[in-house]
């Protein structure tokens, strides 16, 4: 028989906050790269450059509710460490540990900007990220 697995949404809140809020812990980072998304965070990145990286707030997210997670407010980068087009981003632990990794484009994407060309020098800002249970 096909799996037709349901989840209330209870327990959907739950996963997000501790798959998220739980495992980046206090004051963690957003950063966004550029080249090819690595398979998981726990693989190194390779050939990737860091283009700009922004401080999440003391705590990521408040809690979940009707399955979707919500940051708290990040904090602009007001000067990218390089320029060039952004294909993904990491959310990372304040000690740099990545812990969730993400596909950046300007629609469709996981987190999704005005633009994908970032240039050195220039301010990089995310005005929300919201993360979705599944099913």
């Amino acid at each position: 028989m096909a799996s037709n697995l349901k989840v209330a949404v209870t327990a959907k809140n739950a996963g997000l906050d501790a798959k998220y809020t739980t495992a980046i812990g206090a004051s963690g980072l957003l950063r966004i790269y550029s080249g090819t998304q690595p398979t998981d965070p726990d693989t190194a990145l390779s050939g990737n450059t860091l283009l700009a990286e922004l401080a999440l707030s003391a705590t990521f997210a408040a809690g979940a509710a009707s399955g979707v997670l919500t940051a708290n407010s990040i904090t602009a980068d007001s000067s990218a460490d390089a320029t060039g087009t952004a294909t993904f981003f990491s959310l990372l632990t304040s000690g740099g540990t990545r812990k969730v990794d993400g596909t950046v484009g300007t629609s469709g994407c996981d987190l999704n900007l005005n633009t994908t060309s970032i240039v050195a020098g220039a301010q990089v800002s995310v005005s929300s990220l919201t993360l979705t249970s599944g099913n």
